[in-house]
């Protein structure tokens, strides 16, 4: 069995209550389920197998449990304590303020981009096939860095602060 960690987009507290999430990857033959911090993050094991098909086990499960489905993007726990422990924001000299944010994208971005990207004070600082390195700097006037990130991206993507992602691939 592996190690692995979905990150569902939209999931909030009000939206998915956390036991039925755990209870749908379950139903798909998910084990050891644990769901994290009330926002569709759910660490599982399952058998090696190819990152899409366990992404659409999961919204296949929601959708039969739940009656509807949140886009899903999974990625195998060490990957992620990898990406954690070389600490990806060190080259960048973020204000002291600033949240490092790692965007998910479920295939790699194939347009060129040319980076940094910058808006009312978010940044998208380095992408690497399907991980999107970014900062923002918390203001009134609201997520401004979601923004840019789908203008840049689309909407496939799912976004997770630093510390959050490593909260999730411990799990």
């Amino acid at each position: 069995m592996q190690r692995y960690v979905a990150f569902l987009r939209g999931v909030s507290p009000m939206n998915c209550k956390m036991p039925e999430l755990k209870r749908c990857f379950e139903a798909a033959g998910f084990g050891d389920v644990k769901t994290l911090l009330s926002s569709g993050n759910v660490a599982f094991s399952a058998n090696p197998a190819i990152v899409p098909i366990l992404e659409k086990m999961a919204e296949a499960a929601m959708e039969k449990h739940l009656g509807r489905t949140f886009q899903t993007i999974v990625r195998p726990s060490p990957f992620l304590q990898l990406l954690v422990e070389r600490a990806p924001f060190g080259e960048f000299n973020l204000p002291a303020n600033a949240k490092p944010v790692i965007t998910f994208l479920r295939k790699p971005h194939e347009e060129p981009i040319k980076l940094p990207i910058e808006k009312s004070q978010a940044s998208i600082l380095r992408l690497e096939r399907t991980e999107v390195f970014s900062a923002y700097v918390p203001n009134e006037k609201g997520p401004a860095f979601m923004v840019l990130l789908e203008k840049t991206f689309g909407k496939e993507i799912t976004t997770r602060t630093l510390e959050t992602v490593r909260r999730c691939s411990a799990a």
